[in-house]
């Protein structure tokens, strides 16, 4: 009887695990394709319109240079990938989040972050996004992806996130 009980407990705990979510400390999917795709919601059935499809097969992020919001050749290069994606799913709302790297001050990283975003959304305007299908915000150095006073950390934190936020369905 007891080992009974255990059992149903063992799969109805093992059941509860199943339906967690691979997300990241900040909200974000797995790196690896096969993990970051798993559980997406699709349009239209295929897999080239699911999130996990824009996050790892074009790419979400892009970076920057030290206190510059001005995008480099390999984000515009990247930003074109995301509007052809985003215009061909023009129902989706979208998200770019600004982020900044820990030295500055709050405030400065704010504004920094701002920037950094802006540029975002107003380069995928310009390659025909609609631009009420994108928001911004900016976390400065608040969200940051590494920790630590080393330049290898400090330029992963200088970046822009593209955030598909709703219009999915499942």
């Amino acid at each position: 009887m007891l080992n009974m009980k255990f059992m149903t407990a063992a799969l109805l705990i093992g059941h509860m695990l199943s339906g967690c979510s691979d997300q990241g400390p900040f909200g974000g999917r797995g790196s690896n394709l096969s993990e970051g795709t798993r559980g997406f919601s699709q349009l239209d059935g295929g897999i080239e319109n699911s999130v996990g499809y824009f996050q790892n097969s074009i790419g979400d992020r892009i970076f920057f240079p030290v206190a510059k919001s001005n995008l480099t050749q390999q984000a515009q290069s990247l930003l074109d990938a995301q509007a052809g994606w985003l215009i061909g799913n023009a129902g989706l709302e979208v998200l770019i989040e600004g982020h900044a790297d820990e030295r500055g001050t709050r405030e400065y990283n704010l504004a920094l972050g701002a920037r950094r975003a802006s540029a975002v959304r107003n380069y995928l305007v310009s390659r025909g996004v609609s631009a009420d299908q994108l928001q911004i915000i900016s976390f400065g150095k608040e969200r940051p992806l590494k920790v630590c006073s080393k330049e290898t950390c400090y330029s992963k934190n200088r970046r822009a996130v593209t955030v598909i936020s709703s219009g999915l369905t499942g």
